[in-house]
Parts: C-alpha cells; structure tokens; sequence
C-alpha cells in the first residue's frame, strides 16, 4: 500500500490518524504543494490524482484520492480493527455530517489553491489571507462546537473511542493554531483535542513528525 501525501495537508493529517488508529501500515511520498512549482501539478502525479492534490492511495490495482473516501475504505477493509465509522445508522450519520462540515466548507477555503489565487489575482497579502483563513475556520470551528453540545459527554465527539468525526477535527485545530484562530471559546473542542493529543495514533500523525517535514 503507498500514500501520497504531504506533511502540512490537512487531508493526509486526517489519513495517517486514520492508519495509525487502525495500526496499519504504508510506503509514503512525499508529493511536496511548494517545491518544484508544486510537485502535485506533474504528469506522473496528476494521473494518479487528476484535480492534483493529496493525498492519494495505491493498492494494487486500485487508486483512491478524497481522504474521507480513503478512511471509509480503509474501515471498510479492515474491520476487525478500530472502527472509525459507528454500525448505529443515527450515529453514523451525525459523525458523517460533522466531518464533512470540516472537510467539504471549512478546509476547502484554506486550501493552498484558494490562497494563491487569492494572492495572484486580487493582490491579497499575508494580513488578509490570514483574515480570510481566520473567518471561516472560526465560523466552522463555532458551528462544530455547536454541534457538540448537543451531544452527552463524552471523551471525543461522539463517544469514548475516537472516530471519523476526531479524524476531521484534530487537524483543523491544528489549521486554526496555525493562522492565529483563537478557539478559547470552543470548550469541546479543546478537551477533544487534548484527549486525542494524549493517544499516540494522533500524536504520530502531527505534521512536525513527518518525514517530510519542515523546520
């Protein structure tokens, strides 16, 4: 099995939380967004992912691209390990709809391609990227919190076991730590992130221990 993926990208975070909570393991490239004038924008690359972004998956014959289609197929594929999608139809549908909050109208908007055409065809400095990425991961990180005070306690969103809904959220925290997004606010959403930080499936998957990291 080879994943591509890139250090900083939210949707390969969200992958190797996904292998690692399963104890699976891969071969990993590095597809690097920046180096070589984006390394995902090659032939090589854009046959296996033709809208050129990470992450993509190999096994076989079979390639996969979409990080929430890779996590379902992974569960669906080894389901004797931790199970990251609920049997229970209602609860698997909120932990489907919150993931997606993050990864269909939250991340999109921090996308690499979204800030440099951002930058390219309405001049948009440093300052007011950050303000852009700053308003739709609050909006989103709010909503999410919202969603969760629904819910019973519980340790992680939707329960004592980590799910797909953990998977989506961790690495947006990350995001909004790294554009400045104070969460103070979002109580959930940090005891979360401190219970998943605590677990090494997380803890190994964070950008700074990549191998393909910056410093």
């Amino acid at each position: 099995m080879r994943f591509y993926g890139y250090f900083r990208s939210s949707s390969a975070y969200r992958c190797r939380i996904a292998f690692n909570l399963k104890e699976i393991g891969y071969d990993f490239v590095s597809v690097h967004l920046r180096k070589d004038g984006g390394q995902q924008k090659t032939a090589d690359y854009r046959a296996k992912n033709p809208q050129a972004l990470v992450p993509a998956l190999e096994d076989g014959d079979l390639t996969l691209t979409q990080s929430l289609a890779i996590i379902e197929w992974l569960d669906e594929t080894f389901p004797e390990k931790a199970r990251l999608i609920p049997e229970d139809k209602d609860l698997r549908a909120k932990v489907r709809a919150f993931a997606q909050v993050i990864a269909c109208d939250v991340h999109p908007l921090q996308n690499l391609r979204v800030l440099d055409y951002l930058k390219g065809e309405f001049s948009a400095d440093q300052a007011a990227l950050d303000r852009w990425c700053g308003r739709w991961i609050g909006d989103g990180l709010a909503a999410c919190e919202a969603l969760l005070e629904e819910q019973p306690p519980s340790t992680f969103c939707f329960g004592e076991q980590p799910t797909l809904a953990d998977i989506c959220l961790i690495p947006q925290v990350f995001s909004a730590h790294r554009f400045g997004v104070d969460i103070a606010a979002m109580p959930r959403l940090q005891e979360i992130a401190a219970a998943a930080d605590a677990l090494p499936a997380f803890a190994n998957a964070h950008p700074r221990n990549q191998p393909d990291a910056e410093g």
